[in-house]
């Protein structure tokens, strides 16, 4: 499906890009106009779901004339990993109640993946850049 194709590119292209300049830079701009920030938190969690969703819908749904499971696979995979992230670190800066027992799996995991966020900001750009240069490539 074309939508899923645009939304996988859209939305991989801004959770790379705040993955690598989220954290600073000028803020002013978009927010005293638009009244409108890449930086809410709240603006992360939401693209973290629909990244994950679009991920997740794109496994199920090739886009145009491609092999199914394989023909989007790294862009499917890029999107739930986003997603799981952006959903990840908005629980970490949301959490009530500490917990005894952090030690989890899900925490450790987590936890790497926030600290090499740049650098997998760095792999979703390409990746949506790529999917948007060669839609039909067999991998992308």
């Amino acid at each position: 499906m074309i939508q899923l194709y645009f939304l996988s590119v859209l939305f991989n292209g801004l959770s790379g890009y705040l993955f690598i300049w989220g954290d600073g830079g000028e803020k002013e701009t978009i927010e005293s106009s638009f009244r409108f920030s890449l930086h809410n938190e709240t603006f992360h969690l939401v693209l973290g779901i629909l990244s994950a969703v679009t991920g997740l819908l794109k496994l199920l749904s090739p886009s145009i004339d491609n092999i199914p499971i394989l023909g989007d696979l790294v862009p499917a995979l890029m999107g739930l990993l986003a997603g799981f992230i952006l959903v990840f670190g908005y629980y970490r800066e949301h959490k009530s109640v500490t917990n005894q027992e952090e030690d989890g799996k899900l925490d450790k995991l987590g936890e790497a993946l926030l600290k090499y966020k740049k650098g997998f900001g760095l792999i979703l750009l390409v990746t949506a850049l790529a999917h948007f240069i060669f839609p039909q490539a067999l991998f992308l």
